[in-house]
């Protein structure tokens, strides 16, 4: 292995994660005063800086004002203005963000409304506007030539030339993926924004000052605009919106500046304030990249013209962000909303596409029964829930599912009890068939001494129940409902042509950590009196693959307790297949997630539990899941059909195509390594 990291602060730096410190910013402003504005404008700026911002973006025409009207004809405001972009970039050599200042500018006998990147002391280029609103409230074309009519490839400030026009990206030399493109106000408001076609041409991220002022209801209007500009895009976007400051003569600018991200406002300021304020997000470029390079569209598209590309060197980009709090919306239970409300209207709509997808099985083999094992554990619970109201859907009654119960060397009488108690109060076919004798028969079999309470011991029983639930299947004339979770998937937890078959697998797309909430739905929303209470009992009851016999003082086999807290596992799960980040960015967000208090941003979900991990058992628990997950493949491989219900999903016909014979080295040293820059074990 060819490690480029040395150090902690190589591995856990800016570039390594991929993300980049962002702030949009609407300062205070006076009308025409560029004195007063540039003296804003750098208070502002160094305000963002203490922030940790490395690209800070001002609004439109920010250092005169965007409603000076006719006084952008007077030669005095654009000297000033001129004046104030140079004594700004040099700023910015110690202020150390790069910094995006709008003013109007002339070139060639016509006036641009421009804005200026700066960074590291110097200018990096100047971009103008091409839409040009003259309707209604808007007056542009009076004062501004549209880019379109620029004929000026650079400009000369300071005997320096500087790059001019809207055909420029800005690319960081020191980290991957830093692109960043312009467009002005209105050039989002158009039918074929510019920045579409810079993103095409590789800009990451999408900087917009503006000056939309405020009327009923356009906060949200405009807070659509760039949240679907960025979807559309694959991009981040920062819109930094003119305050009150502007002359309300006949409008009024509230001051409402966006970060958004593929779809997802990360923060926006508070509108109508006269003094300046500052919105602050981290930027995930990790997660862009991999979004696009998994996008067939945007791969597919091609920009429009060509771009040339102004590289300079982002600030901050080698600073340590271990310990660090990451501003960036991130929840611990990626699988499950925070907000109750959204919560219950995701379990509503995973539970309709479960039990629409079982139905369709139904209708299509002609079935009218099925069988089921019940355990009085989540999955299965889940599992027959579903199936009532798929059978429901298709206008079949409920004693048509066979519920089966097969009790084995681990069984309680509490899960016993809560299964049989269901299928009792829901009216299905209840089976009782305990499978202890069978077991001993094969292990005489085999050769097995029972009192080996190994892999086999376990196994068969797994296999036993799975045949008596398939010979069932046959001789009733339907077929078997798997009940196994998305995460018992990705870890392997499920034994092989044991519970890992059936011939409908209604969980396959539903994680562990889900899975207790939807029945919780149930519970709540689908069921009521006794049904409820068993419900809530079997939601209570600790997770256990009851295959094992109750141990001195009836103490039970706790499948976390063996292969690591699903919290944990599910949270690794949707980092490694959504995103496919490497382990140094699965374990940074985990500790983020799951570590100390005080290392955590406040911007992160706390829901999932108040469980908190040190980072010794945040990378035991890492390894494990890269060591199952890529050993496991093959049972994947060979899973049967079931739903996929969220944007992670494992079929081998669907999302997850792997090599059940891929090696796991370059995922496990990184996580070795992880561990020696840590000082901590695996």
């Amino acid at each position: 292995m060819i490690w480029s990291m040395t150090a902690n602060s190589l591995l856990f730096n800016r570039d390594s994660l991929g993300i980049v410190r962002v702030a949009v910013v609407t300062p205070e402003l006076r009308v025409a005063d560029v004195t007063f504005n540039t003296e804003s404008t750098l208070n502002a700026l160094q305000q963002a800086c203490k922030l940790g911002s490395q690209i800070t973006v001002l609004p439109e025409l920010g250092l005169t004002g965007y409603s000076c009207a006719d006084l952008f004809y007077q030669s005095l405001l654009l000297d000033q203005a001129r004046a104030a972009i140079t004594l700004i970039a040099h700023e910015t050599q110690k202020l150390g963000t790069l910094a995006i200042v709008g003013l109007p500018f002339p070139v060639g006998g016509r006036l641009f409304n421009c804005a200026a990147l700066m960074a590291n002391g110097r200018l990096l280029g100047m971009v103008p506007k091409t839409y040009l609103p003259t309707t209604n409230e808007y007056y542009e074309e009076r004062w501004f030539a549209s880019a379109r009519q620029n004929n000026a490839q650079s400009v000369v400030i300071e005997d320096e030339v500087i790059p001019f026009g809207t055909d420029l990206l800005f690319a960081a030399e020191n980290m991957n993926a830093c692109v960043l493109g312009v467009e002005i106000c209105e050039d989002l408001w158009a039918v074929s924004p510019p920045s579409s076609d810079m993103s095409l041409a590789g800009a990451m991220i999408i900087a917009n000052p503006s000056a939309s002022v405020d009327l009923l209801g356009k906060d949200d209007y405009r807070r659509d605009l760039v949240l679907q500009q960025a979807a559309r895009c694959l991009a981040a976007y920062l819109y930094a919106g003119a305050g009150p400051g502007e002359s309300t003569t006949d409008t009024v600018c509230g001051g409402h500046s966006l970060i958004a991200e593929n779809g997802n406002i990360l923060a926006e300021t508070e509108r109508f304030h006269f003094d300046t304020q500052i919105a602050v997000a981290d930027l995930d470029l990790q997660r862009l990249s991999h979004d696009r390079l998994n996008n067939s569209s945007f791969s597919s598209g091609e920009a429009q013209g060509q771009y040339r590309r102004i590289n300079f060197n982002l600030p901050g980009v080698e600073k340590d962000v271990l310990r660090d709090p990451f501003l960036h919306p991130l929840a611990r239970t990626p699988f499950v909303p925070l907000d109750s409300t959204q919560r219950a209207k995701h379990s509503r709509e995973i539970f309709n596409i479960q039990s629409t997808g079982l139905a369709k099985r139904l209708r299509h083999t002609g079935s009218r029964r099925v069988t089921i094992g019940i355990s009085g554990g989540l999955d299965s619970t889940l599992a027959l829930l579903v199936t009532i109201r798929a059978f429901d859907i298709v206008g079949l009654p409920h004693d048509g599912i066979v519920a089966v119960t097969m009790p084995g060397f681990g069984t309680t009488e509490r899960t016993r009890g809560n299964a049989e108690r269901l299928a009792d109060l829901l009216g299905i076919t209840l089976r009782r068939i305990p499978i202890n004798d069978a077991v001993r028969q094969h292990f005489k079999d085999i050769e097995h001494d029972e009192q080996v309470r190994d892999v086999t011991y376990e196994n068969a029983q797994a296999r036993e129940r799975t045949q008596i639930l398939m010979d069932l299947a046959n001789q009733i004339g339907g077929f078997e409902v798997g009940t196994g979770d998305l995460s018992e998937l990705a870890l392997g937890w499920a034994t092989f042509n044991g519970d890992h078959m059936s011939m409908y697998h209604v969980n396959a797309g539903v994680p562990k950590t889900l899975v207790r909430y939807l029945i919780e739905w149930a519970a709540e929303s689908e069921f009521s009196d006794e049904v409820s209470h068993v419900l809530r009992d079997i939601i209570a009851t600790p997770i256990t693959p009851e295959l094992l016999p109750p141990g001195e003082g009836g103490t039970l086999q706790e499948t976390e307790v063996t292969i690591g807290p699903y919290l944990l596992h599910d949270f690794f799960l949707f980092q490694v297949v959504r995103f496919g980040y490497p382990p140094r960015k699965v374990f940074f967000l985990a500790q983020q997630a799951f570590g100390e208090p005080d290392r955590k941003g406040s911007q992160n979900s706390a829901n999932g539990g108040q469980s908190t991990y040190s980072s010794d058992v945040l990378v035991q628990w890492l390894k494990v899941f890269y060591q199952r997950f890529f050993a496991q493949q093959y049972k994947r491989s060979a899973m049967p059909d079931g739903p996929k219900v969220g944007t992670v999903a494992l079929s081998p016909r669907g999302d997850w195509r792997m090599p059940s014979d891929a090696a796991s080295t370059l995922w496990r040293l990184e996580v070795e390594r992880i561990a020696e820059t840590l000082c901590v074990g695996t």
